[in-house]
């Protein structure tokens, strides 16, 4: 099978998988493991499918990561460079008198040594967890505590200002690794750690359900939940990467996610790397221009990022990018929350190609649903169950769950049992236990799915907007919203109501050239009510210079609502870090 749907770099390449819903039909895990090598005696180990075996079959003179600085410096490095960093990397964690299954954290942005330390870790036999860097520290000590961290590995300038303060009232911790030649005194500088260390290390002999990743999510309220994920997970990233996202030998891959986030891990470093692809890494933040050139310059063909810098781009218009040349482009992609169908139609006119949405969570671990390559994209769609995944739409009732037919809203599900579906919360079994009913595994998410089998995206449960007897699915008016010209970005709530149980309303940010007013609020909502129809529109529209954002990048419905409401927001703090 691996062969079979595999196509090297160069000339015009078909899709992975060219009739999806025959292979939707034919799949079967059995099959699909044929994609890995595995190591003697049943044993799997993540970065010897990322790494190791493609230097042993010949490829470590292929460039694996292109790294851009932020300060336009360039460095390349091969599968060859990668087998020896990591190889080093878990030699200084050894010598360090670090063991198999201990906790490894990283608090850095995306610079050559966080690959190493991700890859490294994994090679050790160690369980890898990435942070934002751009936490407080609150909450990088939370979910150092609770990850019971033995190493956290960062640079000197996040030590001081983030770590130093608390560092010893973690017992646990024993190893600070910082990047670069010095580090200050307690910690260890990992520069000439790794000059010294060995540059062999056989992979460890880790069983295919031993802990590799713990990914951190806040949820919507409360504790951090550490969602924990083995090394059979990378056959889920290996098989997705290639029917999701096209990733193929040599593919010209960028994926612009955070890597404190699960897809900066799961799609920006597994899944490209166990496909033998050129990874694109860019130091540097969202800059129009800056992305217009790289994807020209380093003729990127599978681009994955998000609906929030696809809006940031559709804000600056299409004349922007009339002075770059996308023909490199072949496939595009979006995560991180649903992409509003009018950004599918300007992806088209643009890049001469959509943005295909899809879904899935930090507790699925991978792609669960997504529009392929050889299939229609329907603009506001999730896409279709990837082959392997059975999704439904249930409803919880008091005995149990009931399978929704086409057309009804309901809970998005999913049947457990693919390979990166989380293993527990971490120290959490009875929270974990929860998200399980019947059989399945329940998203929080509402969905319907069409008679085509297609799924769409409603809202969160608890997002959901009760108004005059209708269900309304605050993404539906978002979508709607941002297809009047001076809108950049919408975010809808409900607000308690005497006659009508809750009304809509909607706050907006405005595209350049546009001026808040009363006659734009007017016209806003004229266009809403035709899109919608008056039960649905908006009854009020607030104009804001900025929408409160997850680090994620997704619209905090729920703080706008607080702050209506006057709610205290330290109540919903947990919503500032939510990486989900």
């Amino acid at each position: 099978m691996f062969g079979a749907i595999r196509k090297e770099s160069g000339g015009t390449r078909g899709a992975s998988l060219p009739n999806p819903d025959e292979a939707r039909k034919t799949f079967t895990w059995e099959v699909a493991e044929q994609m890995l090598d595995g190591l003697p005696g049943g044993y799997l180990n993540i970065a010897h499918e990322a790494v190791d075996r493609h230097v042993a079959q010949g490829h470590g003179g292929q460039v694996a990561i292109r790294w851009l600085g932020k300060d336009n410096e360039h460095r390349d490095l091969t599968y060859a460079d990668l087998a020896e960093g990591t190889a080093r990397f878990a030699n200084v964690l050894e010598v360090q008198g670090l063991a198999r299954g201990d906790s490894v954290f990283a608090l850095m942005g995306r610079v050559p040594e966080l690959y190493l330390a991700a890859l490294g870790t994994l090679k050790a036999g160690m369980v890898f967890t990435p942070l934002f860097s751009a936490f407080g520290p609150e909450p990088i000590r939370t979910r150092m505590e609770i990850g019971t961290a033995k190493a956290l590995v960062t640079t000197e300038t996040l030590y001081r200002r983030k770590i130093a303060q608390w560092r010893d009232e973690i017992p646990s911790l024993k190893l600070v690794l910082i990047v670069g030649e010095e580090a200050p005194e307690g910690c260890v500088a990992l520069g000439p750690a790794m000059e010294d260390a060995s540059p062999d290390f056989e992979a460890a002999r880790t069983l295919p359900e031993d802990p590799a990743l713990i990914h951190f999510t806040s949820g919507t309220t409360g504790r951090p939940k550490g969602a924990v994920h083995v090394h059979k997970a990378v056959l889920y990233h290996a098989i997705s990467g290639c029917y999701a996202l096209e990733l193929t030998p040599g593919t010209i891959y960028w994926c612009t996610a955070d890597p404190g986030w699960v897809t900066g891990t799961s799609y920006g470093i597994i899944s490209p790397l166990v496909n033998r692809v050129t990874m694109i890494v860019d130091e540097a933040e969202f800059d129009l221009d800056r992305w217009y050139s790289t994807i020209q310059r380093e003729k990127v063909e599978v681009w994955y990022s998000a609906p929030t810098a696809i809006r940031m781009m559709m804000r600056a218009g299409d004349a922007a990018a009339k002075p770059y040349d996308f023909s490199s482009l072949r496939f595009l992609a979006s995560v991180g929350e649903p992409l509003n169908p009018e950004a599918v139609v300007w992806s088209n006119r643009v890049f001469g190609k959509p943005f295909h949405d899809n879904w899935w969570q930090t507790e699925t671990g991978g792609i669960m649903i997504a529009n392929l390559a050889a299939q229609e994209v329907r603009p506001g769609s999730m896409g279709k169950p990837m082959p392997g995944i059975e999704a439904g739409i249930v409803e919880r009732t008091q005995t149990g769950l009931k399978e929704l037919g086409d057309g009804e809203i309901g809970e998005l599900a999913l049947r457990p049992g693919w390979p990166s579906m989380m293993r527990t919360y971490l120290h959490e079994q009875a929270r974990y236990d929860k998200c399980f009913v019947d059989g399945w595994y329940l998203s929080g998410d509402l969905a319907m799915r069409d008679k085509d089998g297609y799924y769409w995206f409603v809202g969160r449960a608890d997002d959901l907007i009760k108004s005059s007897g209708h269900l309304v699915g605050p993404f539906e008016v978002e979508s709607a919203l941002i297809e009047h010209e001076a809108v950049a970005e919408a975010g809808v709530i409900g607000v308690p109501d005497e006659t009508a149980g809750e009304v809509i309303k909607a706050y907006v940010t405005l595209n350049p050239g546009f001026t808040p007013g009363e006659e734009l609020e007017r016209e806003i909502r004229g266009h809403a009510r035709k899109k919608l129809g008056p039960a649905v529109a908006p009854r009020e529209i607030v104009f804001r210079n900025t929408l409160p954002k997850t680090r994620s990048g997704k619209i905090m419905r729920r703080l706008l609502k607080a702050r209506e409401l006057g709610l205290p927001e330290g109540d919903i703090s947990t919503l500032e870090t939510d990486e989900t």
